[in-house]
């Protein structure tokens, strides 16, 4: 990085912090820093809602992952437009006409306080989770910049976050927010046209993609019904629908971003505006990392994108057998393009049996060189086995630092780090405010506090999970893919949370102790089920796609609630006089 890329970078994230915490100085009471005072236009909404899924992870971890498995992960999606309009048209109208603050007191309404309760405690175990791993994210990206420590990284990046969430509240998040997503989207756009530049003269975008395809990267819709599979058509728009349900519906991080918009309306017509951007955004996400796979098929990549990994094992007793796998992969690479030219002149000639050879001499070398990769992550592994193997999430940052022009590194990794800070941001703002309200205001009926003491409690709790999210990232690890952590760890509990809220909008019968039983064996039952089916296994080798345990959450604690209120009622009901 030049002089010009730390400017960008530095000005780019301390105008966020200092933008947040000079538009939103002076909260007065829990309505402006809870709710943002309720005065949210629908654009507002719309990018609010947005940037908080996009956070760091979509924009390093999503990029990695089209490069390795093409475009499926698209389908995962596929339910959210039909979830907004669910949302719209149940959620929505619910939560405005209670002026609740958050999701969960409707819960207590419609149940009692132990339901409420649980369901609070559940997103704060899994949202918790979630904050320390979007921290972890960026300082992934700053770790293979400047070789600092990742501890020292998490730690800086949350304070920044922290610093103006605490200060400002929901009013902070989103009016930064709009700043994060046009720095977004402009970064990304100026990454794929250089990509597209970057490519031999004879490839245009129509031929890149023909070439993309040939190694299976396009392949976006999968009609199968394996469910082992993790996306499918049909795991999108069930699974990935409940999975939606529950984030947009029930996730205060979500639910907090349109609580604050001036009417139903607005509300409404942000989500809808989220609804219809998404699959684009992210399809379009997807689609920079197929560019980057196509450009290193004309361009030498390294064996591992990880640089600590192959500094590890390069000092290590492994070294020379790693040197060997690294002449294989040179060798490789001149192979590739070789393969790729004569695909691209098959193309021209339009010659049928020539593209198909052609494709088949490019499949097989892409398959050795899958064999490589996974034999350098093996000794790697032997080398230190605290090293991290898995390269996925380096991929685009290692594009970016050795490829684009100066400037643009510092605005590409500017674009990063504010996807970090608004989604981190939603998330602590809506873990201090259901820790305050949920919890703490909630055991603290009996006692008259004023306004601005839950004001000071909600910035306290917001700084407390702070502190946890930064602990947390201190301890993660990249596991799989760092997008699909993030949802696995969602799929483990939102189910169990949405058919809470569906049996309170849907099944009028079912009462309070019914639901909080059948929740708790829920959640026990998918845990197991998580464990035993997922967990255990190899990635790519799992017995169940995790988006299944969403649909699979809500119908067992619907099914159970229903069982134990008919119970219930069996029991209480008088005996018959004879």
């Amino acid at each position: 990085m030049g002089t010009l890329d730390w400017l960008i970078l530095s000005g780019t994230l301390l105008f966020i912090v200092i933008y947040g915490v000079w538009k939103t100085r002076g909260s007065k009471d829990v309505d402006d820093y809870v709710r943002g005072g309720n005065q949210s236009k629908w654009w507002t909404i719309g990018l609010s809602v947005m940037a908080t899924q996009a956070s760091a992870i979509t924009f390093l971890s999503t990029p990695g992952q089209a490069f390795h498995d093409g475009m499926g992960f698209v389908q995962f999606y596929f339910g959210l437009p039909l979830a907004m309009i669910i949302i719209c048209l149940v959620f929505v109208p619910i939560y405005h006409k209670l002026k609740v603050y958050t999701a969960y007191e409707f819960l207590e309404n419609r149940f009692d306080v132990k339901t409420r309760s649980l369901a609070a405690i559940l997103f704060l175990l899994q949202r918790g989770l979630a904050a320390g791993i979007t921290i972890f994210a960026p300082s992934i990206i700053l770790s293979a910049v400047l070789g600092w420590d990742l501890k020292t990284l998490n730690i800086i990046i949350g304070t920044l976050v922290i610093i103006y969430t605490v200060s400002g509240g929901t009013k902070a998040v989103s009016v930064t927010q709009k700043q994060q997503m046009f720095i977004i989207m402009i970064g990304m756009f100026m990454a794929f046209f250089f990509i597209l530049g970057y490519l031999p003269n004879d490839i245009g975008l129509e031929k890149a993609l023909k070439i993309a395809g040939a190694s299976d990267k396009l392949n976006i819709l999968d009609f199968s019904f394996d469910t082992k599979s993790r996306y499918t058509f049909w795991s999108g728009i069930t699974g990935g629908l409940f999975l939606a349900l529950a984030y947009f519906g029930t996730d205060q991080s979500q639910v907090q971003r349109y609580l604050s918009g001036k009417s139903v309306r607005e509300s409404q017509l942000g989500l809808i505006f989220n609804g219809i951007l998404k699959i684009p955004m992210q399809f379009f996400i997807l689609l920079v990392g197929v560019m980057v796979f196509v450009f290193y098929q004309y361009n030498p990549s390294p064996l591992n994108f990880n640089p600590v990994a192959t500094n590890g094992v390069l000092n290590s007793e492994y070294a020379d057998d790693y040197k060997v796998l690294q002449q294989r992969q040179i060798e490789l690479e001149s192979e590739k393009v070789i393969a790729q030219n004569k695909f691209a002149i098959a193309l021209d000639l339009k010659e049928f049996t020539a593209v198909e050879a052609a494709k088949m001499q490019v499949i097989d070398i892409n398959k050795k060189d899958s064999t490589n990769r996974v034999a350098a992550k093996a000794l790697i592994k032997l080398a230190d086995d605290s090293i991290e193997t898995n390269d996925k999430d380096y991929v685009f940052i290692h594009f970016i630092l050795n490829n684009l022009p100066k400037g643009l590194i510092g605005l590409l990794l500017a674009v990063i780090l504010s996807a970090a800070m608004s989604s981190t941001a939603s998330e602590l703002n809506a873990l201090g405010t259901i820790t305050a309200l949920d919890l703490y205001k909630r055991s603290n009926t009996s006692k008259n506090f004023s306004e601005k003491h839950y004001v000071r409690v909600s910035k306290g709790f917001t700084l407390l999970w702070g502190i946890i999210a930064i602990l947390i990232a201190c301890v993660a690890h990249l596991f799989d893919n760092l997008i699909q952590l993030v949802n696995i760890i969602g799929s483990i509990f939102y189910g169990n949370v949405l058919g809470i809220f569906l049996l309170a909008f849907f099944i009028k019968f079912v009462k309070g102790n019914a639901v909080f039983i059948a929740a708790i064996l829920t959640q026990i039952l998918i845990c197991i089920t998580y464990y035993n089916l997922i967990h255990i296994y190899p990635a790519g080798q799992e017995k169940l796609g995790y988006l299944w345990l969403n649909f699979i959450g809500a119908a067992l604690v619907i099914f159970f609630s229903i069982l134990f209120e008919a119970f219930d009622r069996l029991l209480k009901k008088p005996p018959i006089e004879t």
